[in-house]
């Protein structure tokens, strides 16, 4: 059908021409297949027979669905998005996205580890097998620097200088170097020393982390194993791989460092998205003074 053309039409502009993120890139295209099938479901035309009443009726759709408020922000982005570049490529003489109203989302801090917390789940991978020498290094690496899983997964081996303490990370934007501490550097070593080269399926493999197949992991798989040690350290907190940037990124603040430097190691374009980490350690100064303060 028509609609799936100018999908795939979409997906190659984003890629090519936008070059916008996977992730942006795969949230999108879930977006705009999830509105195709309502659209032919409920209108069975093309989407430049869409106005923007109907589009108000998707919104109120996801809405009753039980979706989120972001997931509904986003959702309208998408269809702007895709509208414009309609509008652009002459299908539709208007974007009837352009006034569509999103959400106000409730902005929850994001969730830390204590340090304590910390410390119990990188002693979870037993470093008697390769897995465990390579689960550590992951664990690891992902604490000592607060890259994003796609980041950690996308490493490759000449990514990392041990002899200096550093590892290069490459972003879609911006690529940015960011410091490793010294057990960081230990379970690295030892892991692509001992552990990596043995594990490959290919010797031109050039993935930092491989699965058990030899393969560059996969954000699936590495997601498992975080949640297998949450599991094994017993902590009652839901822990994500994001959830060991947000603790890195507290615990420097906590410790001392500056915003900028934060935001630097971070890769965040925006310093308004770092300081929501400020926020986080007032809170948690406001909390243990209500608690431990006698007069509170």
């Amino acid at each position: 059908m028509q609609n799936t053309v100018y999908i795939g039409q979409y997906e190659t502009y984003l890629q090519d021409v936008k070059q916008v993120s996977k992730n942006t890139l795969s949230s999108y295209m879930r977006d705009m297949r999830q509105f195709e099938q309502y659209w032919v479901r409920k209108a069975g035309t093309t989407f430049c027979q869409a106005a923007h009443h109907d589009l108000e009726t998707y919104i109120k759709w996801l809405r009753q669905a039980g979706k989120s408020a972001a997931t509904v922000s986003r959702c309208i982005a998408s269809l702007r998005s895709f509208y414009q570049f309609l509008v652009d490529c002459g299908k539709v003489s208007s974007n009837p996205a352009s006034n569509l109203v999103p959400d106000k989302a409730v902005k929850k801090l994001p969730q830390i580890l204590t340090s304590k917390e910390v410390e119990t789940l990188l002693d979870q991978p037993a470093t008697v097998d390769p897995k465990g020498y390579r689960d550590k290094a992951m664990l690891e690496t992902l604490y000592a620097t607060g890259i994003r899983v796609s980041e950690l997964i996308g490493l490759d081996e000449t990514d990392v200088n041990l002899s200096i303490g550093v590892l290069h990370c490459k972003n879609w934007s911006k690529d940015r170097m960011i410091p490793l501490y010294p057990a960081a550097i230990t379970a690295l070593e030892e892991y692509m020393t001992r552990v990596r080269p043995h594990m490959l399926s290919n010797r031109d493999e050039t993935a930092l982390f491989v699965n058990m197949g030899g393969e560059r992991m996969s954000r699936q798989g590495f997601w498992k194993i975080i949640k297998h040690y949450q599991e094994k350290a017993k902590i009652n907190k839901e822990i994500t791989p994001h959830t060991l940037r947000h603790s890195f990124a507290a615990h420097l603040l906590e410790n001392g460092a500056d915003l900028r430097s934060i935001q630097e190691m971070l890769g965040h374009a925006d310093i308004s998205s770092t300081q929501v980490y400020a926020q986080l350690v007032k809170k948690q100064l406001k909390d243990i003074y209500h608690k431990a303060h006698p007069r509170a």
